[in-house]
């Protein structure tokens, strides 16, 4: 339930050019617990275009979206990152309308990159963040860019 969700934002993107995908790191408010999600390169373009505010000339997947949820009275109330399975992620984007809530699943990169147009919060299943090993992701956090590595989670 609700009980067992942490908040968290995009703390930051990282290109990691071994393989040509983008790294996207959630961090907590208390900034203790940090998520790193291995991503595609167009989720990637598409959240780090989101996060320097560029408007694209023709609406991108992502703005495509968010222009139909605008038109049909759509909100996104939040995500949820809710499982990690054989170093997959798993995520469902909630959406309200007419006063009811639905859930849909999608990949956490295209749910991220929707929260991120719309200021939606992103939670994080407490499971999830349990099965990370967070003293590997600090040490990995520290070497990025000097050796890469670590687990690859996919989103």
């Amino acid at each position: 339930g609700a009980d067992m969700w942490v908040q968290m934002s995009v703390n930051t993107i990282l290109f990691d050019s071994r393989n040509s995908s983008y790294i996207i790191v959630l961090r907590d408010e208390s900034g203790k617990k940090l998520l790193p999600i291995w991503i595609g390169a167009s989720e990637g373009n598409s959240i780090a275009l989101a996060m320097s505010n560029v408007k694209p000339t023709r609406p991108l997947t992502h703005d495509l979206l968010i222009g139909i949820f605008d038109r049909l009275d759509v909100e996104i109330s939040r995500v949820v990152i809710s499982d990690l399975i054989d170093s997959t992620f798993y995520a469902s984007l909630y959406l309200l309308h007419n006063n009811k809530e639905v859930h849909i699943d999608s990949r956490p990169s295209d749910a991220i990159a929707l929260a991120m147009r719309t200021g939606a919060p992103v939670f994080v299943e407490e499971e999830v963040l349990s099965k990370q090993d967070s003293s590997a992701i600090d040490t990995w956090m520290k070497n990025f860019g000097e050796s890469g590595g670590g687990t690859e989670y996919n989103a």
